[in-house]
């Protein structure tokens, strides 16, 4: 169960943090951690949401990319928990969208 609250997408930003690097191979995104050394993985709805983050948009925003991209419904779209994932591994900053405080 994600961390992130449903009622957060509209509130909440997210971004890829600095300290970090990826590329795409064979369609996936394979991330390394700077600080921890750690790889990650993601495949390619991962990796859509991946580049989504590159700039901070909202989850709302990043959400109705997804179902429009992969033309899904809204209650398959595991989002909160990709990015509920990504920050666990500190690779996003999510932050409240009004006061641009880190959560």
């Amino acid at each position: 169960m994600s961390s992130i609250a449903a009622k957060d997408a509209k509130n909440k930003t997210v971004k890829a943090v600095k300290n970090q690097v990826s590329c795409v191979l064979d369609a996936e995104t394979v991330i390394l951690h700077l600080g921890s050394g750690t790889y990650y993985g993601l495949n390619a709805v991962g990796s859509t949401i991946w580049d989504l983050i590159q700039e901070a948009r909202t989850i709302a925003e990043i959400h109705d990319r997804l179902l429009q991209q992969y033309e899904a419904d809204a209650g398959e779209c595991d989002l909160l928990n990709v990015l509920d994932d990504l920050s666990k591994a500190s690779l996003v900053e999510i932050r409240d969208a009004r006061t641009e405080e880190v959560s």
